[in-house]
């Protein structure tokens, strides 16, 4: 940690950025520029990007993302990265471009002298049967090797008929089958052995207390910035999920 910071860590998740929502994005940068200075640590747990075609997209829309991360990072803030569902094929070029630091899709993390488990969260919704057994294939080496040899333009329509089809099946399920599965929270931080997990992607931001290890414990839920800008502050004292109107 940056000890000439505030022992202050902050997660977001679910941003979605994308060049037709300026606003999210202008709210993004506000924050960058803004709260995330006081931070040691800003943890961005998936899905930063609303799709992510590949490394090779040198638009201004990305590099303006890109640069304000890296002077963040110039100040001080350790910025650390988890692949969410949206943009699980961003890789060390542009993470490097963004000074930030890639991390498995699941982490322990030493929070200020607590273990805490973290991810983006997909993995946990073991009931969207449909949903896993695309995030199966798409993470195969094969898919991800097919997919990025493709031209620039046509990933980019690929990534866009994908969003639409992905929106038209999300319409049709339910919201059990779409937040976590309870006994997939409970294996995960017994696993770990940890009483914390902390993750995105239901979009549902909440603190929920658990019985884990026979013990008390907490999963914490980032929201997403579709209407506001959501992050969770970690002091050494407390953790408080925090929001922001984008005007």
């Amino acid at each position: 940690m940056n000890s000439t910071k505030q022992q202050v860590t902050y997660f977001i998740a679910d941003l979605h950025l994308a060049q037709n929502r300026p606003d999210i994005t202008a709210c993004f940068l506000r924050f960058l520029k803004g709260e995330a200075t006081q931070a040691q640590q800003l943890y961005i747990l998936g899905d930063l990007f609303e799709a992510w075609i590949g490394d090779d997209d040198d638009s201004a829309f990305l590099t303006t993302v890109a640069e304000a991360l890296t002077t963040l990072s110039a100040m001080g803030t350790t910025i650390y990265y988890i692949h969410g569902n949206r943009d699980f094929l961003l890789g060390q070029r542009f993470a490097k471009k963004s000074a930030m630091l890639l991390l498995p899709e699941i982490d322990l993390i030493n929070l200020y002298g607590k273990s805490v488990v973290i991810m983006h969260g997909d993995t946990l919704c073991t009931r969207d049967v449909g949903y896993q057994k695309f995030r199966k294939k798409s993470r195969s080496w094969w898919w991800q090797t097919l997919v990025k040899s493709l031209p620039l333009f046509v990933r980019k329509k690929i990534a866009n008929d994908y969003r639409k089809k992905s929106a038209a099946a999300t319409a049709v399920k339910s919201q059990d089958i779409m937040d976590v599965t309870p006994d997939e929270v409970v294996k995960c931080l017994e696993n770990y052995h940890s009483q914390l997990l902390i993750h995105g992607h239901t979009h549902r931001p909440a603190v929920h207390q658990l019985n884990v290890n026979n013990e008390a414990a907490k999963r914490i839920v980032l929201g997403d910035w579709y209407e506001q800008g959501a992050w969770l502050k970690v002091t050494p004292t407390s953790m408080q999920l925090m929001n922001r109107p984008f005007t």
